[in-house]
């Protein structure tokens, strides 16, 4: 009877948790529409001609992107300003180009949406200004029914996409997310990218974020990596770049003690689902060991792919001629950071979280060889 008094309780405490929770957060969120929409009124109000006469700003508390609106129908900026803001935007509206033109050159903006059709400038100039003026910030096309194609048009000068009017409060709100998920993948992938040198069971910590090699130990163009033992043998796994791009891994397949792999031929082959990847050998040898539990717990290759991972031991047949087309230590870092950098800008490209592994093999797990001069220098574990 006492168990299940503890049990009761300790459900209806977590019970109750939840419920705290749950009403924590509706009132936080309740508490930021009503200081948005307060801020709306108060732009509305305002007046800030001394740096555009017809500016009127709404700025959010920790705002998911600054945006600035031009439109020569204030109608359509107060629209902007309303569903935008409600939305977490900062919004700037004017309604015409130059004026637009001179925040651009003194303010930070992520984001310009320029109407097409506007009485001096059009949006076609403002387009062409602004990525002139500033090539950081996205531009955007409000667009009418019969300036569609003008819109797409305009991307040939640097717009990134259009919308077209009369737009509901919904449609505008996924405009803008798409184009701020657009925004944020491509500078992800222009930052570079950290990569460290490790100890082989160091990378069991390694945050998701950051990238890691392991110390002492080749890496070959097509991610795996290959530590010689003391007896001349080859320790042989994938890397950590192959671990984040693939992501998850149902299945592992490798070959039979006793098989001859040349250089390039798949030494381990990964499954997800009907998907497979693989991953090339960095040297040529007879396998004389795998890895039983990588077969039997293929989540191993994610969670310790330099120590709990290994895939094979190998007997090399040209050691020392194939060597010279791998990496170690401070270079393959740096083309780990060009490896990575390359890895996001696709996935970029492609607007999805992923590469299907189709892509991947085509791209990245293929026999290429490395550069002589990749090799000249080594470091210490950890």
């Amino acid at each position: 009877m006492t168990v299940l008094l503890v049990v009761l309780l300790v459900v209806l405490f977590v019970a109750a948790d939840i419920a705290v929770r749950r009403i924590s957060k509706h009132n936080e969120a309740v508490r930021e529409r009503r200081e948005r929409q307060a801020v709306l009124t108060t732009a509305v109000k305002l007046d800030f001609a001394s740096e555009a006469k017809t500016l009127k700003r709404a700025e959010v508390k920790n705002p998911r992107a600054r945006i600035l609106a031009v439109d020569d129908e204030p109608v359509i900026l107060d629209s902007f300003r309303k569903i935008l803001v409600l939305a977490g935007y900062s919004v700037d509206t004017v309604e015409n180009g130059p004026e637009a033109l001179t925040l651009v050159r003194s303010r930070d903006y992520d984001f310009l949406f320029t109407d097409l059709k506007m009485p001096g400038m059009d949006g076609v100039e403002v387009v062409k200004s602004v990525k002139h003026l500033r090539p950081d910030v996205d531009v955007a096309v409000i667009t009418g029914y019969g300036t569609i194609d003008s819109a797409v048009e305009t991307m040939r000068f640097g717009a990134i996409d259009y919308v077209q009017k009369p737009f509901t409060e919904e449609e505008l709100v996924a405009f803008a997310d798409r184009l701020l998920i657009k925004r944020e993948a491509r500078l992800e992938a222009q930052r570079r990218p950290t990569v460290r040198v490790v100890a082989p069971a160091v990378a069991e910590t390694i945050a998701d974020r950051e990238y890691c090699v392991p110390g002492g130990a080749f890496v070959s163009p097509g991610h795996a990596w290959a530590r010689i033992d003391p007896a001349g043998q080859v320790w042989v796994g994938m890397d950590d770049f192959a671990r984040k791009a693939l992501r998850k891994i149902d299945k592992v397949e490798l070959p039979k003690v006793g098989t001859v792999v040349a250089r390039g031929e798949p030494i381990m082959t990964l499954w997800r689902g009907q998907e497979s990847a693989r991953i090339p050998s960095p040297l040529t040898g007879e396998i004389t060991q795998v890895n039983e539990w990588l077969a039997r717990e293929p989540k191993l290759a994610l969670e310790s792919p330099y120590d709990r991972g290994w895939g094979c031991l190998v007997r090399p047949k040209n050691l020392g001629e194939e060597l010279a087309g791998l990496r170690i230590g401070a270079p393959v870092v740096k083309w780990y950071q060009d490896e990575v950098t390359r890895f996001r800008k696709d996935t970029a490209a492609a607007q999805k979280d992923d590469l299907g592994w189709a892509e991947l093999q085509e791209r990245y797990f293929v026999n290429r060889v490395a550069k002589n001069e990749a090799v000249t220098e080594t470091v210490g574990v950890g």
